[in-house]
């Protein structure tokens, strides 16, 4: 039987991704998890075939929720379940070792194909997110959108500013020092030519899609 664990703290969202793959998939065990860390707490007890996993997630957030799972059980398939944007998370979290990213816009037919594609372990992103992977590898000069010229930290403290955290509650989510989160937030602000979460939030939303 394949064990399918769904880490969401939506719990509309959850019910519908669960009845959806008990319809496309009978006889497939889904569990449901709205925490990072009971996500861990029953991989630690039981060997799950794929993990559907939402990046802003309690007790999660970064990508190194990938290592941690796959510290635990290395054949783990990870399929990214997220709103944030495809363009700027997909090739992160791909190469951070997750198997696959699908927007939660995505429609039944899609995430059907996502689930197969990770199951055969294959690796799936959308054809947006194919078509602006091959335009940077044309590209050989720096990205014309300075968003790509964050690193993967400074990504994940970018969005959570954004979402209107505090440094001192992005330090806890992180696992960081409250200094580090400053340096972090004062990097973003110096590679996007910004001064505050005002504009940093004006930035973001002129430079994604």
């Amino acid at each position: 039987m394949t064990n399918i664990l769904i880490a969401e703290d939506h719990a509309i969202v959850r019910l519908g991704i669960s009845i959806l793959l008990k319809n496309l998939y009978p006889g497939t065990n889904v569990l449901e998890v709205d925490d990072f860390n009971e996500a861990i707490k029953i991989i630690n007890q039981r060997p799950i075939d794929l993990i559907i996993l939402d990046i802003n997630i309690p007790n999660g957030n970064s990508t190194q929720m990938i290592d941690t799972m796959r510290a635990r059980q290395p054949e783990i398939r990870i399929l990214i379940f997220s709103a944030y944007d495809e363009e700027l998370y997909a090739q992160r979290y791909i190469e951070a070792g997750a198997n696959g990213f699908l927007s939660k816009g995505a429609r039944g037919p899609e995430i059907d194909k996502a689930i197969k594609t990770v199951l055969n372990s294959d690796i799936y992103a959308s054809e947006f997110v194919k078509q602006s992977l091959l335009q940077r590898l044309a590209d050989k000069n720096t990205s014309s959108n300075p968003l790509q010229n964050l690193s993967n930290r400074e990504t994940e403290v970018m969005q959570l500013l954004i979402d209107a955290k505090s440094v001192s509650e992005i330090s806890s989510m992180l696992n960081l020092q409250i200094s580090t989160v400053s340096t972090y937030r004062k990097r973003i602000f110096e590679k996007l030519s910004i001064k505050n979460i005002v504009e940093l939030i004006q930035k973001y939303r002129s430079l994604t899609p």
